[in-house]
């Protein structure tokens, strides 16, 4: 009789696609990191500048919200993008007690070559994959990503999350 195989638990634990997805995202995000550095910034603040592209003008407050990020940090973040000229905050017309925080011409040019920097980041993540192994990967990645959380209220979302 043969003894019954040793629990190996750092294997399983290394098999499940819960950690292999984590691996592989660290990665990506650690890739995108470097790339947009040379930009200036780390990943919070490409998320803020990219929020307030897509919504800006917009009030702090609801960039706070929208970005599910505490007021502090948002500040920290704003001056820092302020102060290398790719936003400005002014009062808001609508209503001169708060801030409005608007993208500049500098702003915009440094999104789009991060855009590029990103792309060709993802592209070496997913390097060692064949055309139709990498849109398979993305489809079943959205396929996942699409699948409402049981605590979707409580989510952030995904470019808030502040990994440096």
């Amino acid at each position: 009789m043969t003894p019954p195989e040793p629990f190996r638990a750092l294997e399983h634990i290394q098999s499940l696609p819960s950690w292999l997805v984590g691996r592989v995202a660290a990665r990506g995000r650690s890739l995108v990191a470097e790339a947009i550095a040379g930009e200036g910034l780390k990943l919070p603040h490409h998320a803020v500048l990219a929020a307030v592209f897509e919504y800006g003008p917009v009030a702090q407050a609801d960039l706070v919200r929208r970005l599910s990020i505490d007021a502090k940090d948002l500040v920290g973040f704003l001056n820092h993008l302020e102060g290398a000229g790719l936003l400005v905050r002014e009062p808001d017309p609508r209503d001169r007690r708060k801030n409005a925080v608007t993208v500049t011409t500098k702003g915009t040019r440094t999104l789009r070559r991060c855009a590029e920097l990103g792309e060709r980041a993802n592209e070496e993540l997913l390097s060692p994959l064949d055309a139709a192994e990498r849109q398979a990967l993305i489809a079943l990645l959205t396929k996942l990503h699409q699948v409402p959380s049981p605590d979707a209220d409580h989510a952030q979302p995904d470019a808030a999350r502040q990994e440096d």
